[in-house]
């Protein structure tokens, strides 16, 4: 029995210990008038809990159910505590229903300055004490901030933390690597087990910080059973729905309307392709530019769209829950992200066939592979184009003509992205975390 179980099991009344381990007859069990009812709570009381950490609550159900369902295969409760009044990839919280994760309301804030995170702390420190959870997985950066700090302070152990991209990374900004650089080295001290999503955080990780283990992960996974088998009359019929017209090449964005996204650079790009057209008839703007995704600065970009005139090139379809069937109606996927610990749109458009432009990024990178060739700013990889600068829309620009003059190689590319999209297979992922989670298990 663990430590925490322990702690449950002898806060009980004596007279109970003994039916954890279903030692008592049923004439015993008259004798010391204990219930079926009474030891049904002891079972439960002595079940292996785990608790996850983020400080949106819309991220679990985004990208970890995978992982909550293998805590709860392994025999674990999970407990979710997260800021459940600013849900994030998606308007509300009913993707939690029915998934028998227990809830527990942290007031989150994103800022690391802000006075709030005081009561943070106390809300997760009395949260773990009362609950004598048996392991905390937190994520993103202040959900494992907070839960460590939180989980030393009570004793809480182990304790996992997965960067899903650290804040500091090759072209971050010195404010970053000021702020979050010292704060992940320091906190790596409280930390059973580190979990990386790319090799670059991961040879950081490993090298510098003093977590007692280390690992690679190949992000969170994509289940290639849920990506719809081709069918080009159903994706006729979707086009339609969605209003996209049949005679153009389909490129497709998806993500949080958020500068770090960077879908500014491509409308921009769209803007001078068409600027090319009208001043040389022989370059095409046969294309429709659609973005899939919410956020802050969705106005604005809207707007921009109208002052670049480019309303008729570009749309906006806000935040979608049918994105695997909206990939199968484009030709290529863009991806100008500034930065990202593996994207997982980019690997969904990866793993349903579309050939690939995105910044040369951590992350992407990853996913791409090494280039096979360059030309000036653009490196040619098995799968597509990587833009070696995020914010330079003439490359952008440049990549977008490229593949659009070249649209009979767009299925090849496209059938190397699926392929090599199963190195990053939810079969694979589940294989990594379930050595993970049974080794922090067997520590405790």
């Amino acid at each position: 029995m663990k430590n925490s179980q322990l702690n449950r099991y002898y806060s009980l009344p004596p007279l109970l210990h003994s039916a954890a381990g279903n030692s008592l007859s049923p004439a015993l069990y008259q004798k010391k008038k204990i219930t079926l009812e009474k030891v049904r709570y002891l079972k439960m009381e002595i079940t292996k809990k785990a608790l996850l950490v983020t400080t949106v609550s819309g991220f679990i159900p985004q990208f970890e159910m995978n992982n909550v369902r293998l805590l709860q295969k392994m025999g674990y409760e999970v407990h979710y505590a997260s800021n459940y009044h600013t849900p994030s990839y998606g308007t509300d919280n009913h993707r939690l229903d029915g998934t028998g994760i227990i809830r527990h309301q942290i007031d989150f804030v994103r800022s690391p300055f802000k006075v709030k995170n005081i009561t943070v702390y106390r809300q997760l420190r009395d949260l773990m004490r009362k609950e004598h959870f048996d392991l905390v997985h937190c994520h993103t950066p202040m959900g494992g901030v907070m839960a460590r700090l939180a989980a030393h302070a009570t004793h809480t152990a182990p304790v996992i933390y997965t960067a899903h991209g650290f804040h500091f990374f090759k072209g971050a900004s010195l404010i970053n690597w000021l702020c979050y650089y010292p704060m992940e080295w320091f906190l790596s001290r409280y930390t059973d087990q580190q979990i990386c999503i790319n090799q670059e955080d991961y040879e950081r990780a490993k090298g510098s910080f003093h977590a007692a283990n280390v690992d690679y992960v190949s992000g969170v996974g994509i289940d290639h059973k849920k990506i719809p088998a081709r069918n080009e009359l159903l994706i006729q019929k979707k086009k339609q729905n969605l209003g996209f017209p049949s005679d153009k090449l389909i490129l497709l964005s998806s993500g949080e309307l958020i500068k770090r996204k960077n879908h500014e650079t491509v409308i921009r790009a769209i803007s001078e392709i068409k600027k090319r057209h009208q001043d040389n008839p022989d370059v095409s703007v046969d294309m429709l530019y659609v973005i899939c995704g919410h956020g802050k600065l969705n106005d604005y970009l809207k707007k921009l769209v109208q002052e670049l005139h480019v309303e008729d090139i570009v749309t906006f379809l806000g935040y979608r829950e049918d994105m695997m069937d909206i990939y199968q109606t484009a030709d290529i996927f863009v991806f100008p992200s500034y930065q990202e610990g593996l994207p997982m749109s980019l690997l969904e458009a990866m793993a349903n066939g579309l050939p690939v432009i995105c910044s040369d990024i951590r992350g992407s990178r990853d996913l791409m592979g090494c280039p096979l060739s360059e030309t000036g700013d653009l490196e040619i990889c098995q799968g597509g184009i990587m833009v070696k600068k995020a914010d330079h829309g003439e490359a952008y620009c440049e990549a977008i003509q490229y593949l659009f003059d070249n649209k009979t190689t767009l299925r090849k590319l496209g059938e190397a992205n699926a392929l090599r999209s199963r190195d990053f297979s939810i079969e694979v992922v589940s294989k990594m975390m379930e050595r993970v989670y049974g080794r922090m298990g067997d520590k405790h």
